[in-house]
């Protein structure tokens, strides 16, 4: 099959890009000056009041230069500076925005035209256009294919590259049946031949999601970034009445005492600029932008800024345990011989016996075989050797190879063949078999003509590395369940061995719904994983769901989030990510009402001087002149909002910690620094106004 389509491969852990990426600052650059229309900034009223301000003080300027009155070098200057403060503001929004943005060009490049191998009703292979898929449609790939769409394998196995996606290069097997049917479009195809249900229209695909989201086109502002909308919006009217409030009184003052000279209008514009919130409103879009960026450098898909902020306040955390905790299948971990039985004869058994056996199992003991005792696959075209395959009647299967017969399979079913062969059965044999039932394992017994040799022993084996991080969510404080649709003894094993709080063992997809609604009636916020379809309700139901990219299409669409490298305590990253979302506001939040406290007494005994003669005692930092004092409070509060975009994009670092220890190490790092940062700041921008003769 031809393709024209080309896909390129994205980086593992999709790397940040570096923060001041010319590309990116290029771009902001230009987004800065689009996002002045006033549609766009009245999203953030604190913004809007200084653009409003701007465009005021704007039109004054212009009317002094034309009328030759008033201080045109002054107006000029503020006029500048107030809208340097709002582009500022602007371009802080569009570095986070562009960041997204450039990961999307990226995706996009995996979205060319292809051609798909499509079935009619008659089975009849026709070739088509990619982008006349719908839902419902069946295509056929082989190796060298690539996949044009969503969809479920629904005939087949094969071998996928998924590097395109999740920057992957290890191929990953997608099958039909179970919870590794579906694919995603652009995907390409390794080995052997599936049959796809498309179950996506063009414009639906992964893919396009993923472009969407990453720019943020979807993004919602969360509860508590609305919350402090409210606040700063709040803060900016009671500052806004108390400066309108305060030319009247100072031409009543003026005019009663006879001295004296009444604030401008300009003046009063930077004031009222310089004392509302503007670095934590102009700051405030970019931060939960950059939230949803660095959860996607942890290759991560979140669906909106809720997910992760939410994900800051997660207290439970519930995991599916196959495919999530564990690998998915059993494998053999130890081979266990009857008495008077070489270890080494039941491994040689056990591995002849699974040689053409193509299940996960079948593969795990050939290879415990080798990597324990050296033994290798060999070669039998020589020998009469006959496979005996399983089936669900027999439940074992074998091989006969010259004279003898190997059988293994369950318990019952090898015992009642040895004793056809009229071979006996001794007690031990039940001991190993329920002992390692008892234990959550599944006992494979191996025989060989009359003999039964010895039991293999099979498990669910726990990812590594997991005790370690549900160890690390436990510092955290968030309590970790396992959900199985396993019997409470092969639960209660994994569990221990897994390291979580708890588990819910023979769990419906009711009984998760149940257990969710449960913590949440308690007050706790919930996070799940999941990569089923029996797990999309509570995935649903959850505050934070995070679906596996490997699980069906299903469990992806319940979820809000979607992990694209299928590890499930990626959580842990996604966890502080939000608690690190939520710090950074809080922290910069605590800098800008404290900045705005401090330039208060700054720059008002100096601004108003001219109005009130006595107030010239309280200026302690001998500022220059009102017009230096005012211009160098305008040009501070816009520099200020520059130096702290690194730290908006970043992020507070994070540690553990909890709530009234975050309050104050932020009031003594991020409100102490607020206070005392705008006075040395403001003093030597006055100095230089002066010593240039700008003020």
């Amino acid at each position: 099959m031809n393709n024209d389509m080309t896909v390129q491969s994205t980086s593992g852990k999709r790397k940040a890009s570096s923060l001041f990426d010319p590309n990116i600052i290029k771009r902001a650059s230009k987004e800065a000056f689009l996002k002045l229309n006033p549609k766009t900034v009245a999203k953030n009223p604190v913004m809007f009041v200084v653009e409003v301000g701007s465009l005021l003080t704007t039109i004054l300027w212009i009317k002094e230069l034309a009328t030759h009155t008033g201080h045109p070098l002054f107006t000029g200057q503020c006029t500048l500076w107030l809208w340097f403060t709002v582009l500022f503001a602007n371009f802080a929004e569009a570095m986070a925005e562009g960041r997204g943005k450039a990961q999307a060009d990226t995706l996009r490049k995996t979205k060319t035209e292809t051609k798909a191998r499509k079935l009619d009703s008659n089975g009849i292979e026709q070739l088509v256009s990619a982008t006349e898929l719908r839902r419902g449609d069946r295509v056929v790939c082989e190796a060298g294919d690539i996949i044009p769409g969503d969809g479920e394998v629904v005939e087949g196995i094969a071998s996928v590259d998924e590097s395109a996606i999740t920057g992957e290069s290890a191929p990953v097997i997608r099958e039909s049946g179970g919870d590794r049917s579906a694919v995603t479009g652009g995907t390409k195809v390794l080995s052997d031949k599936v049959v796809i249900c498309i179950t996506s229209n063009p414009g639906e695909t992964f893919i396009d999601r993923m472009i969407a989201l990453v720019e943020g086109a979807q993004r919602q502002k969360t509860p508590n970034e609305i919350a402090l909308s409210i606040l700063l919006s709040g803060l900016t009217i009671v500052f806004l009445l108390a400066v309108v409030t305060l030319q009247p009184f100072a031409i009543y003052s003026v005019k009663s005492a006879g001295v004296g000279e009444a604030p401008s209008v300009t003046v009063l514009v930077a004031l009222l600029v310089c004392l509302i919130p503007t670095t934590i409103g102009g700051l405030l879009s970019a931060i939960g932008i950059a939230g949803m960026d660095r959860v996607m450098q942890h290759n991560v898909l979140a669906m909106s800024g809720k997910a992760v902020e939410a994900a800051g306040d997660v207290n439970t955390l519930l995991l599916d345990k196959t495919g999530t905790i564990t690998l998915g299948n059993r494998e053999a971990v130890e081979f266990i011989p009857l008495e008077g039985v070489k270890i080494d004869e039941l491994a040689n058994a056990a591995q002849l016996s699974s040689l053409a056996d193509e299940t996960p199992e079948g593969r795990s003991i050939v290879v415990l075989a080798k990597e324990q005792y050296g033994l290798r696959g060999r070669e039998l075209q020589s020998h009469e050797a006959e496979f005996i395959p399983f089936t669900a009647q027999t439940r074992m299967s074998g091989i006969n190879i010259d004279s003898q017969q190997v059988r293994k399979g369950a318990a019952g079913s090898v015992k009642a063949w040895v004793l056809n062969q009229k071979g006996t059965v001794t007690s031990e044999l039940d001991d190993i078999v329920t002992r390692i039932s008892s234990i959550g394992g599944t006992p494979l017994v191996v025989a060989l003509n009359d003999k039964v040799l010895g039991v293999i022993y099979l498990k669910d084996v726990v990812k590594g590395g997991m005790k370690e991080r549900f160890d690390e969510l436990r510092r955290m404080g968030i309590k970790t369940i396992m959900i199985t649709g396993d019997n409470p003894l092969t639960a209660k094993s994994i569990a221990e061995e897994a390291g979580v709080d708890d588990y819910l063992a023979e769990a419906t997809p009711e009984d998760k719904m149940e257990l969710i609604k449960r913590e949440q009636a308690g007050g706790k916020l919930v996070a799940m994983t999941g990569d089923g379809t029996n797990d999309a309700p509570a995935l649903a139901q959850a505050d934070v769901g995070v679906a596996m990219n490997t699980g069906t299409q299903a469990a992806k669409e319940a979820g809000n989030m979607v992990d694209l490298d299928s590890n499930p305590t990626k959580l842990i990253e996604v966890v502080e990510i939000g608690k690190q979302l939520l710090m950074t506001r809080g922290a910069l939040t605590t800098f800008s009402i404290a900045n705005d406290v401090a330039k208060y007494f700054a720059i008002i005994p100096a601004m108003f001087m001219a109005t009130y003669p006595a107030l010239a005692a309280l200026n302690i930092m001998k500022l220059s002149t009102p017009q230096s004092a005012i211009l160098a409070a305008v040009i501070f509060n816009a520099l200020i909002i520059i130096a702290l975009i690194p730290l908006a994009l970043r992020g507070v670092p994070y540690r553990p910690m909890g709530a009234a220890e975050v309050l104050r190490r932020n009031l003594l790092i991020y409100g102490v620094g607020g206070l005392i940062i705008p006075f040395p700041g403001i003093w030597v921008i006055d100095r230089l106004l002066s010593a240039l003769h700008l003020a």
